[in-house]
């Protein structure tokens, strides 16, 4: 008999109402830091590959279980780690395995929330790939779920453990920039290879055809509507279809805005509106080219920002401060009255816009560093030091979720078009009802979670 997301739950006597599982209970029980954690892994294949190997750290911990819908894709971890646990179905591990302490997901972005909301639920801590969930509804959940059940989060995020990123709020704390007022990001259009391509098949919707008897491909569509099979979803284009993914804005926000988020702490924006080139009709599909632009408030001193995302066309205008003829092919940068800063798509390689220079002068005698520094681009690292010390890590949910919901304003603009008025108090694009389907998505039946939250 298939396990049911309701059977799931009452099984685990969790049906219908929540508590707030103490530390002590969390797991097999409180465990020193130096002791091992026991860990799963949802996903095991690309990125979720790398990111159980990390979590593995050469023996430092067990990998219980391992889990993939694709058991062809699943094979190398599974032969790799042959005494963990084999499953094809995430609920059936979460049954069946009791030792479990921590759940690394790296899903598409569609299943992210159902998964991680269970393994919390059981009081596991969770890591959770960017963009950590598919709407604004599940980022919220999910950040409430991980403060009830007392877990350790971590969404998926390599430049937020980085050095660029750090430097970019410490040369803005410290007054370098002077007041931010424009942030500015742009990537190159699809056809350039650095850009990552998100292709539809040549037909559109993409037509049915069978299912390979490797793939369970009912559970892979999850708690999303139920669509036939086709090859251009999986492994990796399903990102461009918004039943499924976020398109590169979702990718690629946590990575080219955290920077600007944090340093600039933007918060919430208020209003976003996108110019698309080329719109896609039913929109389904993620257009080729668009313009989306972000307005946020003042927050206390700091003044008010207007922050635009260049998609596959276009970018900010070269200033004669900048001592550059041109912009590279993609980038971020924050335009201050003093000084303004570049990075690249990830934070890693941030640096002034001055001339030659006056940045070797910089750099012969750089400011102080104030915020502690982590290993580099090792977010799984973090995240199983900060259970082993009962801390929370950078990209914890409580900063994540609202990064994220900062994109799906954008992402809901982008898609659907024209302006947005957010109420974030409310989670609503303000006489916009028609957006209201798609902040709070309805999952399909047996699927749904999180409800007695709110």
């Amino acid at each position: 008999m298939a396990v049911t997301r309701r059977s799931f739950l009452e099984k685990s006597a969790l049906a219908g109402s929540f508590y707030i599982v103490p530390r002590h209970v969390l797991g097999k029980g409180f465990r020193a830091p130096s002791d091992q954690l026991n860990i799963a892994g949802v996903g095991i294949n690309g990125k979720g590959m790398s990111d159980v190997n990390n979590a593995y750290n050469e023996g430092v911990n067990n990998i219980t279980a391992l889990c993939d819908v694709d058991l062809t894709r699943a094979k190398p971890l599974f032969e790799k780690f042959s005494k963990a646990g084999r499953y094809q179905d995430w609920r059936v591990m979460l049954e069946k395995e009791k030792g479990i302490d921590a759940v690394t997901i790296s899903t598409p972005d569609h299943n992210h929330a159902a998964i991680a909301m269970a393994a919390m639920q059981l009081g596991k801590h969770v890591y959770v790939q960017k963009p950590m969930a598919h709407n604004i509804f599940e980022v919220r959940t999910m950040t409430e779920a991980a403060r009830r059940y007392k877990v350790v989060s971590q969404m998926g995020n390599q430049g937020h453990t980085t050095n660029g990123i750090r430097l970019v709020k410490e040369w803005y704390d410290m007054g370098l920039l002077g007041q931010v007022k424009e942030v500015h990001a742009w990537q190159p259009p699809l056809n350039n290879a650095k850009a990552g391509a998100f292709v539809p098949s040549t037909t559109f919707p993409p037509q049915a055809m069978p299912v390979p008897k490797e793939l369970d491909w009912d559970l892979w569509q999850g708690q999303a509507s139920e669509r036939p099979y086709n090859k251009v979803y999986v492994p990796g284009d399903w990102r461009g279809f918004y039943y499924y993914g976020n398109g590169k804005l979702g990718d690629w926000c946590c990575h080219t805005l955290d920077a600007p988020f944090w340093a600039l702490d933007l918060g919430m924006p208020y209003y976003a509106e996108a110019k698309q080139i080329n719109p896609i009709p039913d929109h389904t599909f993620v257009s080729e080219q668009s313009l989306v632009t972000w307005k946020f408030a003042a927050r206390g001193e700091k003044a008010p920002v207007t922050m635009k995302w260049y998609e596959g066309f276009g970018k900010p205008e070269v200033r004669p401060e900048w001592g550059i003829d041109e912009l590279p092919v993609e980038g971020m940068i924050m335009i201050g009255e003093k000084k303004t800063l570049i990075t690249g798509m990830r934070p890693n390689d941030a640096r002034l816009l001055v001339p030659k220079e006056e940045w070797e002068e910089f750099m012969k005698n750089p400011p102080a560093k104030t915020i502690p520094r982590i290993l580099e681009e090792k977010p799984v690292q973090e995240w199983i030091a900060a259970i082993k010390s009962h801390t929370l890590p950078g990209s914890n949910f409580d900063y994540a979720a609202s990064l994220v919901e900062m994109s799906q304003v954008g992402i809901l603009a982008q898609r659907f078009g024209g302006e947005i008025n957010y109420d974030a108090k409310t989670m609503k694009a303000v006489g916009r009802p028609e957006l209201d389907i798609y902040i709070k998505e309805p999952a399909r039946k047996g699927w749904s979670y999180g409800e007695n939250l709110w």
